[in-house]
């Protein structure tokens, strides 16, 4: 486990709780990573409600409701998914924040030739809006573009957080 994904994690739960928020993940190409990070953190065991896996389509309809028609016309990967993932989650869990994470790790394109290193998340807030993240990493091992997926939907919480907290 990267010690920099366990610091950014950490402060991003911090930064949630701040705000008074709970967190919870739904995750496809990250298969779990996310919420493990997040898990370790200090305040996870109040703050965190844990995680949803949804590695297939089918598992996206089913455990998250995002809608087989939508997955159809613009696959798994695309920014309408990450934020039905995320409001998916957000319905099924008392969290008050939710964070996906889809896109393909590779090491070859997926079934509908979406390429490696296609990455889309988002950040869903309880009575706000929904917030998306796009990024195309280029020529790197499965193992960084996890990495990178991460960050990104780390980076993309936080940034929720510090938008919350100016408002306040």
């Amino acid at each position: 486990m990267p010690r920099d994904l366990s610091r950014l994690a950490e402060r991003v739960l911090k930064r949630a709780i701040d705000c008074g928020w709970s967190v919870v993940t739904a995750e496809s190409c990250t298969a779990g990573a996310l919420a493990n990070h997040l898990s370790k953190a200090e305040g996870a065991s109040k703050h965190f409600h844990g995680g949803i896996v949804t590695y297939t389509k089918d598992m996206k309809t089913a455990a998250l409701g995002v809608s087989a028609a939508l997955l159809r016309k613009k696959t798994a990967v695309c920014a309408e998914v990450a934020s039905a993932m995320a409001k998916g989650a957000l319905a099924r869990s008392p969290a008050d924040v939710a964070v996906s994470v889809t896109g393909v790790a590779g090491p070859q394109p997926d079934e509908d030739g979406n390429p490696v290193g296609l990455i889309y998340c988002a950040v869903a807030r309880r009575g706000g809006a929904v917030k998306t993240a796009r990024l195309h990493i280029e020529k790197k091992a499965t193992s960084r573009i996890l990495q990178d997926a991460m960050r990104l939907a780390l980076g993309l919480l936080d940034e929720t957080c510090r938008t919350q907290a100016k408002k306040r």
